[in-house]
């Protein structure tokens, strides 16, 4: 079972913002398996497809999405290489999709959090560009923003393209889906 996390901030505020990939590309995922979202017994929303994959949305806040990990990790009873982390990179080009099994944070606050909640950065991730020609820093306001319309388009095709890459990791494994979504 492989448990797949997206990272975003909750809330009709933050919906549109581009900080919330992660939680645009599992409702892309829960749309194509007709899973509906539903109240966790922490702070979380999740979908199921019992015997094949979680769908995990902490509703922590960005900055404290290792709170809501953690707990996903100990009340499912799932190992950190078990657990896929979906989100934004400020430092990729719109579109761009990079899957990695580890890593560091790469000054994400949401997974460093994490990393810090399960004291290990052996966590298989994927990053989602959200790099535009627009003014990108400082990060913090440039990530709580809407795309401009001609980005947005852009941005959804590439939200089905990272659901694809997580139906590859599904059913081809991390390394062979890195390999080609990477390339």
């Amino acid at each position: 079972m492989i448990a797949f996390v997206g990272l975003g901030n909750p809330g009709v505020k933050y919906a549109g913002t581009k900080h919330n990939a992660g939680f645009w590309i599992l409702d892309e995922m829960a749309n194509r398996y007709k899973i509906p979202f539903k109240p966790g017994k922490g702070d979380y929303v999740f979908a199921s497809k019992p015997n094949k994959f979680l769908l995990f949305k902490p509703t922590t806040g960005m900055n404290n999405s290792g709170q809501a990990v953690q707990d996903i990790s100990n009340s499912w009873n799932l190992i950190a290489k078990e657990i896929c982390i979906i989100l934004d990179d400020v430092d990729l080009p719109l579109g761009s999709i990079r899957i990695r099994p580890k890593g560091g944070d790469g000054s994400h606050r949401g997974l460093e959090s994490i990393i810090y909640s399960l004291n290990t950065n052996q966590i298989p991730r994927l990053r989602f560009g959200i790099g535009t020609d627009e003014k990108m820093r400082p990060a913090e306001n440039y990530v709580l923003k809407p795309f401009n319309n001609k980005d947005q388009k852009i941005s959804n095709g590439a939200v089905k393209r990272a659901a694809d890459a997580l139906d590859g990791i599904l059913f081809n494994g991390i390394e062979k889906t890195m390999n080609k979504v990477n390339s």
